[in-house]
């Protein structure tokens, strides 16, 4: 029963393995997309605060602010005899608190119940007179229950009376002192004076993923989808006339409203939006008042109607909720973005979540510390703000937090907050706390394999993940990491290293043994780098641009600090700056989201910054990220590099498939017609095993060829459309080799160091890095303009040496073309190689968001406070002068 929750692996394809002991894999796979997965839950850091918080926290009122304790008879007794001897006071039993009414009915219960006295709005009164309230207005009610006189002999008499006092207000008591205060206590978690019930408060209260803790409004999201008036009316030079309102229909009852509303408050359809008032911009996108009326016709036709001017805004708001067409649905969200709920403020948890304390701070103010920040508040409450007895309580859940948080610091994620959602994370920090969540565990005798843990790590914290592994191999374990990092190489025990060439020419162990071992290797190419026989040269010179530039100014999403930041055009330039400093915010979420709202019209919005000067410059941007180029088996590198078509096209006038009367489509794989039917095209048929993995099995029909035998008889130059498809890149570019539509995109795939690949590769079986240098070699292969922005966000991922230094190849090919390249780097030896450096820092998270150091990388070297300078220092020759450029 159990086997069918587990996931599902194939069998490898292995002789025999010896001495396997159990394996934990921390691989690269992209963070969880779930909006409820945060750095808290994933490392169970939360789960531990929920627990401190339900055990230590301190509950207030979420009206008045007041604080919120229970209390036992007892206890509220040993309050009274507390008081100073003699003091004259009062017993009550609150019954009514502001309630509008006359309250006859109470009255007579209490005369009933024997009771002589009450008290009525602050006032004593004798309820043997008879009086009438003003049900108009608000009142409080007290039963008196007891008048005495503080003192020894009197603590059973005061019991008796509190007693009697909880029970008949409900669990609340009053003692009044005559001409002195008033004390309100309860035996509920409840506000007596708001009267707000808390309820017993437990663990799940503050799980925004249970409804016991979620706000009600946002269902524990911490935002809401709401309408974005710049997405509605992205371009306000337009007029509404000429479709400035994005997703307006031009149908004809809606114009001849908008028609009207114009004549109405003075204004054209043909007015620019930018030229109209505050007061008709509100109007047009958030309407004016009005009634709905339904009105039936005399065929039973029921319609509605606004009598006002309903507005853009709210149209759109009621038809996302009232449609039931997910199309439509779709369509709307197209305009929306995440705004904080306004009820919660993006803290995600109820009102009454949120008024339990420690020390002042609420569950989600933790929430929103950073590692380094937590470490030092669990230090505080543990030294200064808990009592004897909640030290007690809360030391091991103290203990857990802190080790939790000191792995997260140690894998270098010390500037990430504990709410961060995971679907932010990049790979390699998703990957860390992974890693940091393993070794929290304490396993012993475990087999870690970890791909590139590096990912995403300046130079600077290699140093902590290396130590943090290497406490973990100390505790009996052994790691095993794929890496390209040449520290980690360094650090580690023994190497294994693969080759000597990528895809049919690799799969072999050219050296193996220690870091001596591999660098006296003459056949190992990264034994060669390591031991500096082969090297990534340093250009002999700095291009000086061509004179132009891009200013970001005032950037201050996320850690940034309201920087100003210029990237020279025309040249090589490299971002820099340890992880968390504010690199892919300034340059993804700022710089490319603007400039593609410019050129593309598109609908993402852009980080917070004053001003984006010298657009102009450039008439494209191109972001080349590590998002997989196809989520289908139906995807490959021939069809997204687009030379599918072509090689379709040369098959289609094969006289063969002329006589016969094929066209393009007969070749393809995803319709009817050439393609297999018994698998669809997909050349493999997935067999469900229940319990088992399932298995795939190659088709039957078609042996996986994906085709029919009609389509494949055809051939060109001897070779079927199957057999073109499970070619090489390096093969392929042989066979096409008089054929320029197809040669020149397969010589850039195989100049970015992809010629192992094969053209029919299914797109999810390329890694990150793979699928981010397809999409260059797509870029390289299109005509250039010279004023093409390219901006890659670490393209190294996954490279060795050799790889590297073909990539920077190709980079440096598209700014002598007069193009503008713009990397998020890490690798020290692409760093070297940048014409330009802007480093970010100088820590990460709060800590950063600063500019560091700009210039050229030797002028980078003598900025003392760059840790990006000061790792470069060590790769550039010493006897360069600090600026090399012309």
């Amino acid at each position: 029963y159990a086997r069918q929750f587990l996931g599902r692996m194939e069998k490898p394809d292995v002789d025999y393995i010896e001495g396997l002991s159990p394996a934990i894999s921390i691989d690269q796979k992209g963070p969880s997309k779930n909006p409820r997965s945060t750095v808290g839950t994933v490392t169970e850091v939360y789960d531990y605060l929920r627990l401190l918080f339900a055990r230590v926290g301190h509950p207030h009122c979420p009206k008045c602010g007041r604080e919120i304790t229970t209390q036992t008879v007892q206890q509220i007794v040993d309050a009274v005899h507390n008081l100073p001897e003699g003091s004259r006071i009062m017993i009550m039993a609150p019954l009514i608190r502001d309630r509008k009414g006359e309250y006859q009915q109470v009255f007579m219960d209490l005369r009933k119940a024997g009771y002589v006295r009450v008290r009525i709005d602050g006032e004593i009164h004798d309820l043997s007179e008879e009086f009438q309230l003003d049900k108009n207005k608000k009142h409080s009610i007290e039963a008196v229950v007891d008048r005495l006189v503080v003192g020894q002999g009197e603590r059973q008499r005061s019991a008796d009376s509190v007693e009697t006092a909880l029970k008949l207000g409900a669990g609340v008591v009053l003692v009044s002192i005559i001409d002195g205060e008033e004390l309100l206590f309860s035996e509920h978690f409840a506000c007596v004076y708001d009267s707000i019930s808390l309820g017993e408060i437990t663990p799940r209260a503050f799980s925004f993923n249970s409804p016991h803790g979620a706000c009600p409004e946002c269902s524990g999201l911490g935002v809401k989808l709401e309408i974005d008036p710049e997405l509605v009316i992205p371009n306000r030079e337009l007029s509404i006339a000429e479709r400035a309102i994005r997703p307006w229909q031009f149908q004809s009852w809606y114009f001849y409203q908008l028609d009207s509303l114009a004549r109405n408050y003075d204004f054209s359809l043909n007015t620019p939006i930018k030229n109209l008032t505050e007061k008709q911009l509100n109007l047009l996108l958030y309407g004016e008042e009005g009634e709905w009326h339904r009105h039936r016709s005399r065929f039973g036709r029921v319609r509605e109607y606004f009598t006002g001017f309903e507005g853009v805004i709210p149209r759109m708001g009621r038809l996302y909720r009232d449609t039931e067409s997910e199309n439509s649905r779709a369509d709307i969200e197209r305009y929306m973005v995440s705004t904080p709920c306004p009820v919660c403020q993006g803290k995600r948890l109820k009102p009454e979540s949120l008024a339990v304390t420690i020390g002042g701070r609420n569950i989600m103010d933790v929430g929103e510390m950073s590692v380094v920040h937590e470490l030092e508040w669990v230090s505080e409450i543990g030294d200064k703000v808990l009592s004897e007895r909640e030290k007690l309580i809360a030391r091991e859940i103290l203990k857990e937090i802190q080790s939790r948080l000191g792995f997260l610091k140690d894998v270098g994620l010390e500037y990430l907050t504990i709410d961060r959602a995971s679907a932010t994370l990049s790979g390699g920090e998703a990957q860390r706390i992974r890693l940091a969540t393993q070794i929290g565990s304490g396993l012993m005798g475990v087999l870690y394999i970890c791909d590139e843990p590096t990912v995403g790590l300046h130079p600077a914290d290699d140093a902590r993940l290396i130590n943090t592994l290497k406490r973990l191999r100390d505790l009996g374990n052994t790691i095993l990491i794929v890496e390209h990092d040449e520290a980690m190489m360094r650090a580690a025990d023994h190497i294994i290293d693969m080759g000597p060439g990528a895809g049919e020419h690799g799969g072999k162990i050219v050296a193996t043994g220690t870091l001596a071992d591999i660098m006296a290797s003459q056949e190992s190419i990264t034994g060669q780098y390591l031991s500096g026989t082969r090297q990534i040269p340093v250009p002999s010179r700095r291009r000086p641009g061509n004179g132009g530039e891009i200013v970001v100014r005032g950037a201050r999403q996320n850690n940034l600090k309201d920087i100003e930041v210029r990237i020279p055009l025309g040249k090589f330039v490299c971002v820099t700056g340890v992880s968390g400093s504010g690199k892919s915010t300034l340059i993804d979420g700022i710089l490319y989201r603007k400039l593609a709202q410019v050129f593309y019209r598109s609908r993402e919005r852009a980080g917070e910054c004053d001003e984006i000067i010298g657009m102009e410059h450039v008439d494209k941007v191109v972001n080349i990220d590590q998002s997989p180029i196809g989520r289908t088996p139906r995807s490959n590198p021939a069809t997204y590099t687009g030379i599918f078509t072509p090689i379709r096209e040369f098959f289609a006038t094969v006289p063969e498939a002329r006589m016969r009367g094929y066209a393009l489509g007969r070749f393809s794989f995803n319709v009817k017609g050439g393609r297999c039917e018994a698998c669809r095209g997909e050349g493999f048929i997935q067999i469900e095993m229940q319990f088992l993995p399932d298995v795939t099995v190659p088709c039957e029909v078609c042996q996986g060829q994906r085709y029919n035998r009609e389509a494949l008889e055809i051939r060109f130059k001897d070779k079927n459309i199957a057999e073109v498809l499970d070619m090489t890149v390096e093969k392929a570019l042989a066979f096409f080799t008089n054929f320029p539509k197809v040669r020149n995109k397969l010589q850039t795939l195989r100049d970015v160091g992809l010629g192992y690949i094969h053209l029919g590769q299914p797109a999810p079986t390329l890694s990150g890095g793979e699928a981010q240098r397809v999409k260059l070699a797509t870029e390289l292969s299109r005509r250039a303009t010279g004023r093409t922005l390219y901006i890659l966000d670490e393209p190294t991922t996954g490279l060795s040496f050799e790889d590297v230094a073909a990539l920077l190849i190709v980079l440096q090919r598209l700014v002598e073309a007069g193009n503008t390249v713009v990397v998020i780097e890490h690798h020290l030896d692409v760093i070297k190689n940048a014409d330009y450096i802007i480093d970010l820092g100088p820590g990460a998270g709060e800590l950063g968001g600063y500019v560091v150091a700009t210039g050229t990388p030797e002028e980078i070297t003598q900025v003392k406070s760059s840790a990006t300078g000061q790792y470069l220092g060590r790769v550039l020759p010493k006897d360069v002068a600090p600026a090399l450029t012309g």
